[in-house]
């Protein structure tokens, strides 16, 4: 799913539209961006897959309530009120997608990427998910099912992806550091050591 060259050009008309008629200031929309980007974005979500591959008490109450747990580590906000983790196994593997609009965590992965909003993605998650995965290289053993999960404005879901062999005893923002935002949507998996 590759990232559609006419919607950034979309975004660059609109910018200079706003911009233009004064109705945003550029280093406004900069801020608005680095944030998501760099501090609101993925980084926070692969902190809480990182505190729950070290700590077992943390990953139950990730479990059982996903909102409060992610919020314990100061992520919480519009787009995850109501946040439910799933994790991923050698038998089962979660893929995220909003069938009807974009439905995305903000807090924990930051801005959705402009493949995860588009027609192509949303329709092929749900009848297609090997094919979906296999476009982002993923390839899982046949043996291993696929769980597609419906993103809505009531339920957004953080994948906890497994956690590479070879990392045992690592500290947690070593582990935050393999985790990437598409093993956190299920269409990808973590960076291996």
């Amino acid at each position: 799913m590759a990232d559609d060259g006419g919607m950034a050009a979309r975004v660059d008309a609109l910018e200079s539209i706003l911009i233009e008629k004064g109705y945003v200031e550029p280093a406004a929309l900069d801020v608005i961006v680095e944030t998501y980007e760099r501090d609101v974005g993925p980084r926070n979500g692969a902190k809480v897959v990182a505190r729950s591959w070290t700590d077992p008490a943390y990953r139950e109450r990730l479990r059982h309530d996903a909102t409060s747990a992610i919020a314990e580590l100061g992520f919480s906000g519009r787009g995850g009120e109501h946040m439910v983790a799933l994790e991923n196994s050698p038998e089962l593997h979660h893929l995220v997608v909003c069938t009807l609009c974009s439905c995305y965590p903000w807090p924990v992965l930051g801005l959705p990427p402009t493949w995860y909003k588009s027609p192509a993605y949303r329709s092929r998650a749900v009848i297609d998910p090997r094919g979906v995965l296999a476009d982002f290289g993923v390839t899982l053993p046949d043996s291993t099912r696929i769980a597609v999960h419906d993103s809505t404005s009531e339920v957004r879901y953080l994948v906890v992806p497994m956690r590479p062999v070879g990392t045992e005893g690592w500290a947690e923002d070593q582990l935050a550091a393999l985790v990437t935002r598409d093993s956190m949507i299920g269409t990808g998996l973590p960076r291996i050591p």
